[in-house]
């Protein structure tokens, strides 16, 4: 990843932020502005813990006024669909997927148990829904917004994730009309809500999902409705009359697609029965759908896997911009400080990632990154108090030495 001279990446930061600014249908005035600027550059240079107090420590504000701030009302979905907008492919569609979020205490609202991937059981602590834009074309993905689960006593987990994104459907759209999720989802009230409100998904089944074919009625002259469904659909000998042979590059897997039924969401799909080969033996398989009919069964395929990006927008932001890091109990507090992490993520994934030519991009690296800038932040601290300029000729490659010490690349 190459950076470039002295405080380059900070002015980036700031004019890829104007930019969204700019869009944003409620305009905010310049204290605002340059409170969520300073914030933003702050998650992506301090090293450690991302706290109120760390904030106050390397930060021009006090650590009650970032407090107070936090508890003020911003539109990420909107500044970060902006930025989805500007520098994605049309080959986007929206991920949807559930975080789990360690705290203690009985204090902080929407704290419950929940469930966590790690370690496999239900914990105490918090649990985000994450909403992201996955570039399919560049493989990888931009938060969009996290929701805080907070389910009332009459919701099920599946209404209320739904209801998330239905209540966000209207700017979700203006993005992709394609809701990828994992196999969590593939249930029936998940599936109904989000196709009523106009939205079509693309999940994976069971293995041992109950699928029937098609067929088209025939008139019998006997009482009763001619009968449509048939029988039950056997993945590993597949019915070449209803299935299609996918052409594809790879001779690693084989798949198949076709319209059938899905008798669990009492609905028709498209399918897509992918085989894993290896030495010419099917090795396992795995079968995805997606509610849109007419959706091709290699392109359900690649929407799946696309869906893991998401996955390491929460791994950078867990472990490098501070998303398990909040001191706060207040639901709104919570609500800036986990959107402020991720959007972080997203910000420095635009300025060293995105602006570099497709076939040149390396794999992308947040700790590159957050050493660089934590070397800024100092930087600009000495030459301050030093009256040292960083930009004559003489000390131009020492500071760049500077900037990069700690990188792989140095």
């Amino acid at each position: 990843m190459i950076f470039k001279t002295y405080s380059f990446n900070k002015i980036q930061y700031h004019s890829l932020c104007e930019q969204s600014f700019s869009t944003l249908s409620k305009p905010l005035n310049k204290w605002r502005k340059d409170f969520i600027l300073d914030v933003l550059w702050l998650i992506l240079s301090i090293q450690g813990k991302i706290n109120f107090l760390q904030l106050a420590r390397y930060g021009k504000y006090g650590e009650q006024h970032y407090r107070s701030q936090f508890s003020k009302k911003f539109d990420f979905l909107g500044f970060n669909s902006s930025i989805v907008h500007q520098h994605c492919s049309e080959n986007t569609v929206i991920a949807f997927d559930p975080s789990y979020i360690p705290k203690s205490g009985k204090k902080t609202a929407g704290a419950g148990y929940f469930w966590s991937g790690c370690s496999s059981r239900a914990l105490w602590g918090l649990e985000i829904g994450g909403i992201a834009a996955v570039d399919i074309d560049n493989h990888t993905a931009l938060h969009l917004e996290a929701v805080q689960t907070m389910v009332k006593d009459n919701q099920t987990l599946l209404d209320y994730y739904a209801h998330v994104l239905i209540e966000r459907k209207d700017e979700l759209q203006k993005i992709s009309n394609t809701v990828v999720a994992d196999a969590y989802f593939s249930k029936a009230p998940f599936i109904k809500a989000l196709t009523q409100a106009g939205l079509e998904v693309v999940s994976r089944f069971r293995d041992d999902v109950r699928l029937t074919y098609i067929i088209e009625p025939v008139k019998t002259g006997k009482q009763g409705r001619p009968k449509t469904i048939g029988q039950a659909v056997d993945i590993n000998q597949p019915d070449m009359r209803y299935f299609k042979l996918e052409e594809q590059e790879n001779q690693d897997v084989q798949i198949f697609s076709a319209e059938v039924k899905a008798v669990a969401l009492k609905r028709k799909v498209k399918v897509c029965v992918v085989r894993f080969l290896e030495n010419g033996k099917v090795k396992d398989t795995k079968i995805f759908f997606s509610t849109d009919l007419k959706a091709d069964g290699i392109q359900i395929w690649k929407t799946y896997r696309s869906r893991f990006q998401i996955e390491f927008l929460y791994r950078d932001a867990k472990q490098h911009t501070g998303l398990t890091n909040c001191q706060a109990r207040d639901e709104n507090k919570l609500h800036f400080h986990f959107n402020a992490s991720l959007t972080a993520v997203n910000i420095a994934k635009i300025v060293h990632w995105f602006s570099i030519p497709k076939q040149e991009r390396e794999p992308f690296s947040m700790r590159d990154i957050k050493i660089v800038n934590h070397n800024t932040l100092l930087l600009e601290k000495f030459f301050a108090m030093y009256g040292i300029n960083p930009n004559i000729l003489k000390n131009k490659q020492k500071v760049k030495e500077l900037l990069c010490y700690g990188t792989k690349a140095a």
